[in-house]
């Protein structure tokens, strides 16, 4: 899969989770936001999804400041 631009394949991760996904990038859940192939995903239902070789995944990372 393309992850922000860097290709990833599942085999690196523990499991095909967004979770897994985050933990491999040392990203902490409640800093990002994650898209798949264009949808947002909603950290609700991050527990539902099942990450594909296919798929293009875009992570925003939320920075504080002033």
């Amino acid at each position: 899969m393309i992850v922000n631009g860097k290709n990833i394949t599942l085999e690196q991760l523990e499991s095909n989770s967004i979770q897994a996904l985050l933990s491999f990038l040392k990203l902490k859940p409640e800093t990002v936001a994650v898209e798949i192939n264009h949808a947002i995903q909603n950290k609700d239902k991050w527990s539902d999804v099942s990450l594909k070789e296919e798929d293009k995944v875009e992570i925003i990372k939320f920075v504080g400041g002033g």
